[in-house]
């Protein structure tokens, strides 16, 4: 039978402006939902999980969030340029429409370095941690 854990009993604590600053920085970066639940863990030596952040891993999704974008708008018009290119009527729009499929290839293969030097960056980063 589960045995019943009512908490009945109360304790009244005061804190300086410095120590509740303390305090609530800790339990807003753990991952309890109530600051009594942190505090009773503090008190009571439980473990506390605590997130953490790799700022340098969140500017890297940022950037790569960008560049994704880039590469599909890059995309949409290399298969609009193609596109384009196979209902063409003359040789003239033949070769418009395959000058501007490889301008769009030279971007695309430019967005891809970039991709490509931002990985190095990281990783020459991590590694050195």
């Amino acid at each position: 039978m589960k045995e019943k854990n009512n908490r009945n009993k109360w304790l009244h604590i005061r804190f300086t402006e410095a120590e509740y600053k303390k305090l609530h920085t800790g339990f807003s970066s753990s991952t309890k939902q109530k600051i009594s639940s942190y505090a009773r863990d503090i008190i009571l030596n439980k473990p506390i999980t605590v997130y953490t952040r790799n700022k340098s891993l969140d500017d890297f999704v940022a950037e790569m969030i960008l560049l994704r974008n880039e590469l599909k708008a890059i995309g949409n018009n290399i298969n609009q340029a193609v596109k384009k290119m196979h209902i063409a009527d003359n040789e003239s729009e033949l070769i418009f429409w395959s000058k501007q499929i490889e301008k769009f290839k030279s971007v695309l293969f430019s967005k891809i370095d970039e991709i490509n030097l931002k990985i190095a960056q990281l990783s020459d980063q991590w590694l050195q941690e």
